[in-house]
């Protein structure tokens, strides 16, 4: 590129770090040299169980891909209101909760604004607040992952616009308490609650999170994806629950037709599948558990409690990134973050009962050699 081309970008998309996602099961698979289906995909807090056997249906059924999708989202809002009990005009749809992060940020922060971000936590907001010329204040968390108040408070002094938390927290799996969160709301700042794994914080029932909280703080700002426990990471779709003066301003910057006709088609076949996902939810607690029990009883890990669908372990008297890539050679998949903050982790999702027999004895295998 010339110097003059060169100076068509934006400084700050040229300084930018990119986000490194996980590298396709595909890709891997041939560098490995394994058959996909030998592979356990324990990086990514997918559900391991995959869509509702109606949302596939759904999204056969569907006659109309040559037209466009529904802008306005029509049939999944009106769902989604009946699920979340929340007014359709407090409901916007994306590509998945990542959408309405990026959304949110190119809304409200011009160069030089701030938000606050509490690492270790998801690593988007940081990026896209990246893109949109913001800084970050960063509060870390404590050593048990809770959150530094006092440190929030002071960041929000400083000016920032927002806040993102992700309830339950990824990669640390721990909740974010009620008193917390309510003594964040009272600041002059909005929050956006990620609440990407509510429902394997609460799975006997359509989760409430922190909506309850939205009549009563109009900084307030609820994500959630059916990435996750609806099994629908491939197709992308999120939605958020936005106060009004928010959403009406969204509504003028989301691109059109930004859900597409399957992801829509399957979103709302899901929320009329409730009762069977929530048995894979409940399901894939239970294993959560199970999966704990048996983390805690290996020697060099140290697993922290959760109520998502993975476990953050810290690695003991050997390297994390070593151990991860010794899993994969394996074709056992785990995340490790080459971050300082969790440089000395991994994090495993939790699969189905034999994937976490298959993991187990890899580990045990990996350690003994």
């Amino acid at each position: 590129m010339t110097p003059v081309l060169s100076q068509l970008i934006r400084p700050e998309i040229a300084d930018l770090e990119p986000y490194t996602p996980i590298v396709p099961l595909e890709v891997l698979a041939a560098r490995l040299g394994l058959p996909v289906e030998q592979i356990v995909k324990l990086d990514a807090n997918e559900n391991p169980y995959g869509p509702a056997p109606a949302a596939l249906e759904a999204i056969h059924r569907t006659a109309t891909y040559h037209i466009y999708p529904d802008p306005e989202q029509t049939a999944l809002r009106s769902a989604l209101a009946s699920y979340t009990g929340r007014p359709i005009e407090e409901i916007l749809c994306g590509a998945g909760a990542d959408e309405l992060i990026d959304l949110v940020l190119r809304l409200i922060i011009n160069p030089g604004d701030a938000i606050i971000d509490c690492p270790p936590t998801f690593g988007m907001y940081r990026f896209d607040a990246g893109i949109c010329g913001g800084r970050v204040i960063s509060v870390p968390r404590r050593a048990d992952f809770s959150l530094d108040l006092p440190a929030i408070e002071r960041a929000a002094a400083q000016g920032a616009k927002a806040i993102f938390l992700t309830a339950p927290n990824n990669p640390t799996g721990n909740p974010l308490p009620r008193t917390d969160l309510l003594r964040i709301l009272e600041l002059p700042i909005l929050v956006v609650v990620d609440e990407a794994y509510v429902e394997f914080a609460e799975p006997d029932h359509a989760p409430i999170g922190a909506s309850d909280l939205l009549d009563d703080y109009p900084n307030l700002v609820i994500l959630r994806t059916f990435s996750k426990w609806a099994g629908l990471a491939g197709l992308r779709v999120g939605y958020g629950l936005f106060p009004r003066w928010l959403s009406e301003q969204l509504w003028k910057i989301k691109q059109p037709y930004n859900v597409s006709v399957a992801a829509q088609a399957a979103a709302v076949a899901s929320l009329n599948a409730m009762t069977e996902l929530r048995r894979r939810v409940q399901a894939i607690v239970a294993e959560r558990e199970r999966l704990f029990a048996r983390l805690s009883e290996v020697a060099c890990l140290t697993p922290f409690p959760s109520v998502a669908n993975f476990i953050l372990c810290r690695v003991n008297d050997r390297d994390a990134h070593e151990l991860k890539l010794a899993l994969e050679r394996r074709g056992v998949l785990v995340r490790h973050y080459r971050t300082p903050l969790l440089d000395g982790y991994i994090r495993i999702s939790v699969g189905t009962p034999d994937q976490t027999d298959t993991l187990l004895a890899t580990i045990a295998e990996v350690v003994n050699e």
